[in-house]
């Protein structure tokens, strides 16, 4: 048999034989091209999947990750202060909505586990195919960059999950921003149901539609005013559930001017505070650090990926749109004043102005969240660098080695961020009595809301690795709930809240009647932690009729008449606004749906034919 013949080799004589040539009018073969491209999109895939598990795989254990603001419970109900209808600022608006919802077809622990899964190969997928036209390599740097830092470290230690919702978001609208500016107006749609999940909570909600809103409205593309318009509005209205409720409320949705130097961006590396937050750290709470962020290696290895970003920022400007580089940019100097600003001369007294007197500036006290678009830039700007040294590198082996060490380079700056944050997001059980105790608040028929007992937002449980959470009762317990929301930021140092009510309620546990002055504030219900540190004011248990005792979550009730408290937001315009959020993402997800089904005929009829 003769030995096949190739245009890359030789016989065994040394002659060169004869290349084919293809007929003049035959059309461009594209199939290696697309063997590749579609080999690099696996590659992606797969190193994607492999830094999800590396980051999360503890989390596969059964059980509930409970970490500082991050609460799951089993079974959460759909309460009017699910959509805002309540005393309590909306901070959790529409999110406690919807996972009131998705928790009726998933139960509690899988759908928290995979929303953290999601956020965390979305982020890393969405940053590897932000940049056009770029190397596998290239995408995997990016990808590296974007997942693996001391921002997704700090906000995942945090519990603030729902901001790396929009956080994963952030790299996919700019690519759909991208293809709307170019004219494809089918790409609306889903940038609509990334900005609607990214609402899901207020923060969330300011990162993705500056981002989305910005692209769309700057000058120039091929989208026409129709398009602007249509998009401009319905990423306005997507932030309706919580805007709705917070202007309307009848006491100002403002806070207390004391929480600008609480929550104000830290030092949490040897850099200082500009050099804790341009590598994307500087989070208020010590407790959320990353323990690697004091070693000197860690923090060389940091600053390279920094160099590396600094090295490819004026390549930026061969992989992206002048409105999209001008978008990010802008963004991300943004983000980087707001994380900085309490620093700056007089930026205290700017942000304690807008804080104490601006309904919602309440927003920006934590500023450091706003990295998030930072941390976009960064990513892209390194993978563009990276990219730089492999092009000069001597040849390809050498150029390969220079990617690979860039995409694990993240990796070796930050590894306590494997394996559940190094044990920090374990999963833990909820005791049995919590349960016995639920059934028997929802099989009851008495009237009140619930107020549950040491009075203070955060816990330690030693079922839960001794850990700070917020306190999950009020939504395992499925029923309303009156929560103390004066935030104890390190030390002694205590933040008022917004929220009259739980003032009143605090004020009434320390009285001379706590018993009749609960049930004048509509309390009808006590639950007592047995487990966690705290104290429970004297007398006020006897006062209280038992219902359930069994010394892990004791119940009891509240005598007497309760009374309604009435000072929430009005019903009609909240839920107007909440119908208005629902209808976009129906209408936005009927019209993937149905773009995804004519795409798919049209390659079945290509295939038939």
């Amino acid at each position: 048999m003769s030995a096949p013949q190739s245009d890359l080799s030789t016989t065994t004589s040394g002659a060169i034989p004869a290349q084919r040539t293809a007929p003049a009018d035959a059309p461009p073969d594209s199939g290696a091209k697309h063997r590749r491209a579609h080999r690099g999109d696996w590659i992606l895939l797969t190193w994607c999947v492999l830094l999800t598990v590396v980051m999360l795989g503890p989390l596969a254990a059964p059980g509930y990750v409970l970490s500082y603001d991050m609460v799951a419970v089993p079974d959460q109900a759909l309460l009017p202060s699910s959509v805002g209808l309540s005393s309590a600022v909306p901070r959790a608006v529409p999110l406690d909505a919807a996972v009131a919802v998705l928790d009726t077809v998933l139960t509690g622990q899988l759908l928290q586990k995979l929303a953290l899964a999601g956020i965390v190969l979305g982020a890393a997928l969405g940053a590897g195919l932000a940049l056009p036209k770029v190397r596998t390599g290239t995408r995997l740097v990016a990808a590296s960059v974007y997942t693996w830092n001391a921002y997704v470290f700090e906000r995942l230690v945090i519990g603030h999950w729902p901001t790396l919702i929009a956080y994963a978001a952030l790299p996919w609208l700019l690519i759909l921003g991208r293809r709307v500016r170019r004219g494809r107006t089918s790409a609306v749609a889903p940038s609509l149901l990334l900005v609607g999940a990214s609402s899901l909570t207020p923060t969330g909600g300011l990162l993705a539609a500056a981002l989305f809103g910005a692209l769309v409205l700057a000058p120039g593309g091929r989208h026409g005013s129709r398009t602007r318009a249509i998009s401009a509005v319905a990423v306005l209205a997507l932030q309706a559930p919580w805007v709705v409720p917070s202007v309307l409320r009848p006491d100002p949705a403002v806070s207390d001017p004391s929480g600008v130097a609480a929550f104000a961006a830290a030092s949490d590396s040897p850099l200082g505070l500009l050099g804790s937050l341009l590598t994307l750290g500087g989070i208020w709470n010590e407790g959320a650090v990353p323990d690697s962020r004091a070693l000197p290696s860690a923090v060389a290895l940091t600053m390279v990926v920094l160099v590396l970003a600094v090295l490819g920022a004026t390549e930026l400007r061969r992989h992206l749109g002048r409105a999209e580089l001008a978008t990010t940019g802008a963004l991300a100097a943004a983000g980087l004043v707001v994380a900085v600003s309490s620093a700056l001369p007089g930026g205290d007294a700017v942000l304690e102005w807008l804080v104490s007197e601006i309904p919602g500036g309440g927003l920006i006290r934590d500023g450091q969240k706003f990295l998030a678009w930072n941390a976009l830039l960064v990513a892209l700007a390194a993978a563009a660098g990276a990219a730089r040294l492999a092009r000069a590198a001597a040849n390809r082996n050498t150029a390969a080695a220079v990617t690979l060490v860039a995409a694990v380079l993240p990796i070796a700056a930050l590894p306590d961020l494997a394996w559940g944050a190094a044990g920090r997001l374990e999963p833990s059980r909820y005791p049995q009595e919590w349960a016995d105790v639920r059934a028997t608040l929802r099989a009851a028929d008495g009237d009140g809301d619930v107020v549950v007992l040491p009075y203070q937002p955060f816990r330690r449980f030693p079922w839960a690795g001794d850990r700070a959470v917020l306190d999950p009762a009020p939504r395992y317990l499925g029923v309303e709930a009156v929560v103390p929301d004066a935030l104890p930021v390190g030390g002694d140092t205590v933040v008022p809240g917004e929220d009259r009510r739980a003032a009143e309620l605090a004020a009434a546990l320390d009285g001379d009647d706590p018993a009749r002055d609960l049930a004048v504030l509509g309390v009808g219900w006590v639950a007592v932690e047995r487990d966690t540190p705290g104290t429970i004011p004297d007398g006020l248990l006897e006062a209280l009729e038992s219902v359930e005792s069994n010394g892990v979550l004791d119940l009891y009730r509240v005598p007497g008449a309760i009374g309604t408290w009435t000072r929430i937001p009005p019903a009609p315009p909240v839920i107007a606004a909440d119908i208005i959020f629902s209808v976009i993402l129906i209408g936005a997800s009927a019209d993937v749906a149905r773009i995804a089904f004519s795409r798919r005929r049209r390659s079945l009829r290509s295939q038939a034919s």
